[in-house]
């Protein structure tokens, strides 16, 4: 891990483990973050999508932030700040700033389809908090697509170092690099992952490493140094369950995952439901296909 870019390399968009009662877990949370770094991954990114942050009360959501960094240190935990309102986010970003984090991820505005300069005003406002920012791109969900272009403004004005590349078209990530070369191309999206790697990636933002660490840092490892005999063949292993995290479903589907090898997955708050009796066994088969190569 590099101090001065602690966004780089796998970090873990951890999944929030929760008791039978929906209430935050935060032992087993704190266990869980330790495990990942154990297993080889270089950090983790609390409060993101799969980390269930939209249904945390302000109190959890900081908490497992402490918690994260009290685990592994600060700077390995690179929170997601993601907010309605500009000011809020900010407000995160100083939180994770003053808990001792070294970055945090920011989504553009999401309650509407912002124009430009809107997402302009909405970084350049977090970034007052002095921590760097790293871009989270996922115009499936948030219909606001930081499209090369706009990528290059924002890292241009010093708003953003990096940028979690969710669009899923891999052919972005040769724009970035043309438009704005000292940004961070990150892999947002697990089934994306030997592509971008290709491409020139700097880190992963990782799903699946919940529940298959050790295998999974293998082969981003693999990726990024060109092994690609080592790379392809993990890819195609592992690429029934990396899917999933492209799905709407991804957090039940890792969690269960999590369930099977021996982690603690467990539910999900509403207004999530579990998986449906056929998703459960594609996840299910998928997940001890790989247990029984080796990859847990």
């Amino acid at each position: 891990m590099t101090d001065h870019r602690p966004w780089r390399g796998v970090l873990v968009a951890t999944a929030l483990p929760l008791n039978d009662d929906h209430s935050v877990n935060y032992d087993k949370y704190a266990e869980h973050c330790a495990w990942l770094v154990a297993n080889g991954c270089d950090g983790v990114v609390p409060n993101g999508s799969l980390g269930e942050y939209q249904v945390l009360t302000p109190e959890e959501r900081a908490k497992v932030v402490e918690t994260a960094v009290d685990a592994i240190g600060g700077e390995r935990v690179m929170p997601g700040v993601a907010a309605y309102g500009s000011a809020e986010a900010r407000r995160w970003a100083e939180q994770a700033r003053a808990a001792g984090c070294r970055a945090v991820m920011l989504l553009p505005p999401n309650t509407y389809r912002a124009d430009g300069r809107s997402v302009l005003a909405h970084y350049a406002e977090v970034a007052k908090a002095g921590v760097p920012v790293v871009a989270y791109n996922n115009p499936i969900d948030t219909k606001v697509d930081l499209v090369p272009e706009l990528l290059a403004e924002l890292h241009g004005e010093g708003y953003i170092q990096g940028v979690k590349e969710f669009s899923g078209d891999v052919r972005r990530a040769y724009r970035i690099v043309e438009l704005a070369p000292e940004l961070d191309l990150l892999i947002g999206a697990d089934d994306v992952l030997l592509e971008l790697a290709i491409a020139g990636a700097k880190g992963w933002v990782a799903g699946y490493p919940n529940a298959l660490p050790r295998s999974s840092v293998e082969l981003y490892r693999a990726a990024v140094a060109g092994d690609l005999g080592t790379a392809k063949k993990l890819y195609e292993q592992l690429h029934p369950l990396l899917r999933w995290d492209s799905k709407v479903e991804f957090v039940q589907a890792i969690k269960l995952s999590m369930d099977i090898v021996g982690r603690h997955g467990g539910g999900c708050r509403p207004p999530r439901v579990p998986l449906l009796p056929e998703q459960e066994a594609v996840v299910r088969a998928a997940t001890e296909q790989a247990v029984a190569a080796g990859l847990a």
